[in-house]
């Protein structure tokens, strides 16, 4: 165990340091590239409600497949932290995204003081798009190591009667041949990269 939670940690500081030195430039053309493969996505098209994360400089840009997702009249629901736990909460619009305030970690996250509507409480979720360090094309994602995905997914998956598809993003730079895993660590449907 300790030497899985060493590789992990060995490699999220590697990749951290190769996505710093992603130029601006390549990492724009990179998120425009993963958007395109979203929306040609057959399991996308057919989601009415549809999870993100909101991105950081360091991540794949999820704007605009935010925009996407409400241009088209799907369903937006984004994570809210509290403590230990993450839960997926809906936005409304766009005007509600640009008025999120920022948490400590610098990422938009809806007020726990106001309430929002809670995607497993008004009948769950189509299509999950999650963040991660790395992947590998088979499935495996390597995640910040807080474990907020892995338990939420866990939730989902006993809650819900039917799973949602997982879809993975991030930079052509996170992929790798094979990455440590855990029976806690959930592997994604499919990984689309820049």
């Amino acid at each position: 165990m300790a030497a899985l939670t060493s590789a992990k940690r060995s490699l999220r500081k590697e990749i951290k340091y190769i996505i710093k030195n992603i130029s601006i430039e390549k990492r724009k053309e990179q998120s425009v590239i993963v958007f395109e493969k979203l929306r040609h996505l057959k399991q996308y098209q057919n989601s009415k409600r549809i999870s993100l994360y909101l991105s950081t400089n360091d991540e794949i840009d999820t704007v605009p497949i935010l925009k996407h997702i409400f241009d088209m009249g799907k369903e937006a629901f984004v994570p809210q932290y509290q403590g230990k736990t993450m839960e997926m909460v809906k936005l409304k619009s766009m005007e509600d995204y640009e008025t999120l305030p920022l948490t400590k970690w610098n990422i938009k996250q809806p007020s726990t003081t106001e309430s929002h509507e809670n995607a497993l409480e008004t009948g769950g979720l189509d299509l999950i798009i999650l963040p991660g360090v790395a992947f590998t094309m088979s499935g495996k994602r390597l995640g910040h190591g807080m474990g907020y995905y892995d338990k939420y997914l866990k939730r989902c998956f006993e809650k819900e009667k039917i799973r949602p598809y997982l879809v993975a993003v991030g930079f052509k730079e996170q992929i790798q041949e094979d990455i440590p895993v855990n029976e806690h660590d959930v592997p994604v449907d499919i990984v689309l990269t820049g």
